[in-house]
């Protein structure tokens, strides 16, 4: 049900089992984290991650589990909590398309990819109520800092889902977009992004890394970006973005050191 395409430097991951809205099984979560090491040693310089059908991916497949033997603990920490630090750490701009259900581990993938663009009819949130579990996959930290304590609690309360435009108008998401427009505007600022310095983007990813897990200051952040100034300025890309300032062209980058 895991797909790996790659073209033109950068690698698309399709999450392809529509029947049963994408949802991910141990087995599924194995197949992306192989098909995201494969990406990275082809050295693509953006991922793009997408579900086949009518939604994103509607969390984890529940349709065999037995709630009486089902090792929970094992399947999140073990399996999910490893993948998205996967995917959050891959070495080149990463975009999500979330359309449809984008649910538990549906939506702990978009939390931990770079940039997610919505489709206006997107259905985000924690239904979970209903089947007396909770949000996990990280949904609780997304919501409380975006959201804050009470309108969190009262999504989770009353398992009302949120539409990718009020999804976005929260704060939550980068973009949002017609929904048969979606994939188009992913996919181009995908290829945008390849194209430019690939270093200078993983060090801003870095950057924004310790502003949300270390929980950095101003002045520590500040010496971060010096820091990763200095690193850039031996390289390549730095030279030539710096040549095609001063000669008036567009840049080339290499995406190398």
């Amino acid at each position: 049900m895991i797909e790996l395409q790659l073209a033109d430097g950068i690698a698309e991951i399709v999450l392809n089992a529509p029947e049963r809205r994408n949802a991910v099984d141990a087995s599924a979560l194995q197949a992306m984290s192989d098909a995201l090491t494969e990406a990275e040693r082809a050295g693509v310089r953006a991922l793009v991650l997408r579900g086949e059908g009518k939604a994103f991916c509607a969390g984890r497949d529940i349709s065999q589990v037995d709630p009486r033997t089902d090792d929970t603990i094992g399947f999140l920490q073990d399996r999910v909590q490893p993948l998205l630090q996967q995917l959050a750490a891959f070495p080149a701009p990463t975009f999500a398309v979330a359309h449809g259900a984008c649910l538990g581990v549906g939506l702990g993938l978009l939390i931990a990819t770079d940039v997610v663009y919505v489709a206006e009819t997107a259905k985000l949130g924690s239904p979970f109520a209903a089947l007396g579990a909770t949000l996990d996959s990280g949904g609780h930290a997304l919501f409380f800092e975006r959201l804050g304590a009470h309108r969190t609690l009262d999504l989770i309360y009353s398992g009302r889902l949120l539409t990718g435009a009020e999804a976005v108008a929260a704060g939550l998401f980068s973009q949002v977009f017609p929904d048969d427009e979606v994939l188009a505007a992913t996919r181009a600022a995908a290829a945008h992004a390849a194209q430019g310095p690939t270093l200078a983007f993983i060090a801003s990813k870095e950057l924004i890394r310790g502003l949300r897990d270390e929980r950095l200051g101003l002045w520590q952040s500040m010496g971060g970006e010096s820091a990763a100034q200095a690193a850039l300025a031996e390289t390549a890309d730095y030279r030539e973005g710096f040549a095609a300032f001063q000669q008036k062209r567009t840049p080339t980058f290499t995406g190398r050191g």
